[in-house]
């Protein structure tokens, strides 16, 4: 709340230095010349041009005498209004003699601000600071809802309602509308306003895939039946648009397919920033399908032990020891160079991700890191603490391939014009070491 007051106090001085810093200056030659004293200089302009017209005959003595009245007519009136000319008048009861008006400067200065804290606490929430500081203070379960803040919510949809009712043909707003009713829990409102939409657009994939998660949110989170059709549908359409593949993963979750949901999930989740907090909850789901899927783990493709075989040679146990323990140890150290070539390409500020994957598998790292073009060159390690998702990991992979790319816009999406290269393969353990040299430009 003091950082708030103090923030304020210094825009009302600002806000108050702007109005009262031309009153209390003394004004120069050019800014002191009076209305009075420009009307004559534009007479006089105006009176010489009328005697070189006369003198090269472009205008008769009647015209000239004509034209002479008039001017001399149009200065007098402008300059019986000019309020200098009057020394009792208002603007010489405000200003000094050098120009200034500190008495009205120190009016203004002393009720604008007063004005402003008196405006606040009449109309101002007073209550929202607090609010605000609590919400950020709070670090274990979710803070509640603000009231206030839904109230606003709702007062927005039904305005946006209301002016649908008058442009119903607007896409966007039906869309917008529909959203704003399911932030506030009212998801029937929600449903209705997107089938508007729908039946405005019924050939675009987000459209369709909007409509049926609003259809399933309606039905018990169930997306069996039509939004099941829908989301084939947005597919057929547009098989990249994410909504729609994130939605067709979770109806094969819903439906017992899980090991399609991890490979729908995991194609989505190479698309997203590997940092950020969409990837991190897809890579919950996408472990939590792979359990669902019983996903066998290396002690469950063990093969039983049998009774009658004879015990392993001491040599043999050793290996298998050794083996485990450079899986459970899995790091590559990688050393990043950016081609001379192509440094005029790369901003300091420009983010460098580090990354492994498997040579022939899934699309999305087996670990990652993330640098700045300054930090380059650069000497890192890659290990399992680096995995995106928990159950893909170096370990798992006897030999992967090592790359590094510099992201032009900061995601983590590969795009045209990104500058990148990659080494190996190289093993996953024994702590290889390997040279990346980002020397080409993503086509």
């Amino acid at each position: 709340m003091i950082i708030f007051w103090i923030l304020a106090a210094g825009l009302t001085g600002l806000a108050v230095l702007f109005i009262v810093w031309p009153l209390l200056r003394v004004p120069t030659a050019d800014t002191a010349l009076s209305q009075g004293q420009l009307n004559l200089e534009v007479f006089r302009r105006r009176r010489d041009e009328l005697d070189g017209d006369l003198a090269a005959g472009v205008l008769v003595r009647e015209q000239y005498d004509a034209a002479r009245k008039d001017l001399e007519r149009e200065l007098l009136y402008d300059l019986g209004g000019d309020a200098d000319a009057a020394p009792g008048g208002v603007a010489a009861s405000r200003r000094t003699g050098d120009g200034r008006a500190p008495i009205l400067a120190l009016i203004l200065g002393v009720a604008l601000p007063v004005a402003a804290v008196l405006a606040y606490l009449q109309l101002g929430d007073q209550g929202v600071i607090p609010r605000i500081e609590a919400a950020g203070a709070e670090t274990g379960e979710a803070a509640p809802a603000d009231p206030q803040a839904t109230q606003s919510l709702e007062v927005l949809a039904q305005g946006l309602a209301e002016r649908m009712q008058k442009t119903p043909d607007n896409l966007d707003g039906w869309l917008m509308l529909g959203r704003t009713y399911f932030a506030i829990a009212q998801p029937a409102k929600g449903l209705e306003a997107l089938e508007r939409a729908y039946q405005l657009a019924p050939e675009q994939a987000g459209v369709l895939a909007a409509y049926a998660e609003a259809l399933g949110a309606n039905a018990g989170n169930r997306l069996s039946g039509r939004p099941a059709e829908l989301i084939r549908t947005a597919l057929r359409l547009e098989p990249a648009n994410p909504n729609a593949r994130w939605l067709a993963g979770m109806l094969d979750y819903q439906e017992g397919r899980f090991s399609a949901a991890v490979q729908t999930w995991q194609g989505l989740l190479s698309e997203l920033d590997p940092a950020g907090q969409e990837a991190q909850q897809l890579g919950a789901m996408i472990a939590e399908a792979q359990g669902q899927a019983g996903t066998p783990s290396a002690a469950a493709e063990a093969p039983a032990p049998n009774a009658d075989a004879a015990p392993p040679a001491p040599a043999a146990v050793a290996g298998q020891a050794e083996t485990a323990a450079g899986d459970a140890g899995a790091r590559i150290q990688v050393s990043v160079t950016l081609a001379p070539a192509l440094a005029a390409q790369a901003a300091p500020d420009d983010t460098v991700f580090v990354f492994a994957r498997a040579p022939a598998g899934p699309p999305m790292p087996l670990a990652v890191q993330r640098l700045k073009v300054a930090d380059l060159p650069a000497t890192l390690s890659l290990d399992d603490s680096m995995a995106v998702i928990p159950t893909l990991r170096l370990s798992g992979y006897p030999e992967v391939l090592v790359g590094a790319r510099i992201s032009k816009s900061g995601q983590a999406t590969p795009a045209a014009g990104d500058l990148e290269g990659e080494a190996g393969p190289v093993k996953a353990s024994g702590g290889s070491a390997v040279v990346v040299a980002i020397d080409r430009v993503r086509p």
